[in-house]
């Protein structure tokens, strides 16, 4: 059930939030404020990404907010985001769903990976990143401090727009969907209808 929209504009984040500072094992070992760990090539932190599927398979992607310093206006999964210093996974899942969709939802680990990206000058991700899959309850009503706009696609929909247009999504998306369905394909589609 979504939660009580109050301020469909309120700031969530700010790059002063300290950030987990992970080793590739995802051991904690230090902190650093969002800032520092996007400058440059990034530092490895802990992260997460949910894909949310709606009754019907279909899922929910979000368009990133233009005032994002990392990818800007382009599509990604339905949540992505940091667990703060002292934040567990569970805890931040559910603080961002509420913060970014204004949304609850059961979520289930499926894996998990390292990677870099840099977006020009700008600064890159460098993340260790959980995977959730997870139903959608309610209906998303998007904080437009961290998002432009959502919708929802069925898989065959998306493939072919990452198969024809993959530059208009965040490349963490594109790897981790890559995955799902050559690594995870069954689980994936307990949540996705294909048609």
């Amino acid at each position: 059930m979504g939660r009580p929209l109050t301020d469909p504009n309120r700031i969530v984040s700010s790059d002063s939030d300290e950030l987990i500072l992970v080793d590739e094992l995802d051991n904690e070992i230090g902190y650093k404020s969002k800032a520092d760990c996007h400058d440059g090539s990034g530092l490895l932190h802990r992260a997460f990404s949910i894909f949310l599927f709606n009754a019907q398979g279909e899922l929910l992607l979000q368009r990133r907010a233009r005032e994002k310093r990392l990818w800007p206006g382009f599509w990604s999964n339905s949540c992505c985001s940091h667990p703060r210093r002292g934040e567990s996974l569970a805890t931040a899942i559910e603080r961002r769903l509420g913060d970014e969709l204004n949304v609850t939802a059961d979520v289930e680990h499926v894996y998990h990976f390292c990677y870099q990206a840099s977006f020009g000058e700008a600064g890159a991700e460098k993340e260790l990143c959980h995977v959730f899959l997870g139903k959608l309850d309610g209906e998303a009503r998007p904080n437009n401090s961290e998002i432009e706009s959502v919708r929802l696609i069925c898989v065959r929909d998306l493939d072919d727009e990452l198969a024809h247009q993959a530059q208009r999504f965040t490349p963490w998306f594109k790897q981790e969907w890559r995955t799902l369905n050559a690594d995870y394909g069954e689980r994936l589609r307990s949540y996705a209808i294909k048609r």
